[in-house]
């Protein structure tokens, strides 16, 4: 007779992980604190533990996704720190996969998933580019990294002369 061989359970998500946080005792989530920061528990605040913990779980899953993400992440804060300044994005910059973009229109919240292909997931459906995500919503033609905040307007409006005059 053969023994049956385990199968591993599969690990919850992150979202997942982090959704369960408020249900776990106080034990749980220091037991969890020490687990993943492999150190003590730094106070008994469960606000701050909890938001900590669901931030390095969030880290350490990303970083299997882009493993630079978090150094350069890093970098550009050490740099805002130290001129002040943030330094520009990339015009090519894509956000990491898994995550959501949200934008209130007309009273309405729209969420945009970025998945793992490139692509964006808008109500079931994929699209390439947020500026087709954008004109869905709006009806009209808009940048969509202008529209998500990904960007800032860097242009000036030019003025037509016609404000003032004699």
């Amino acid at each position: 007779m053969r023994s049956q061989k385990a199968i591993p359970a599969t690990p919850p998500s992150v979202l997942a992980q982090i959704s369960q946080l408020p249900e776990l005792e106080m034990s749980a989530i220091k037991s969890l604190w020490r687990k993943i920061f492999h150190a003590d528990v730094p106070n008994h605040n469960r606000q701050f533990l909890e938001r900590r913990i669901a931030y390095k779980l969030q880290e350490i899953e990303y970083r299997k996704v882009d493993p630079n993400l978090l150094d350069r992440n890093k970098r550009r804060i050490e740099s805002l720190i130290q001129t002040g300044k943030a330094t520009p994005r990339d015009p090519d910059y894509r956000p990491v996969a898994g995550t959501v973009l949200t934008r209130e229109y007309h009273d309405k919240e729209y969420r945009v998933i970025v998945t793992a292909d490139g692509n964006y997931d808008f109500d079931g459906r994929a699209f390439q580019s947020l500026s087709h995500i954008s004109r869905e919503i709006t009806g009209t033609r808009w940048s969509g990294p202008l529209f998500f905040g990904l960007k800032t307007r860097t242009t000036k409006r030019v003025s037509t002369g016609k404000e003032g005059g004699a």
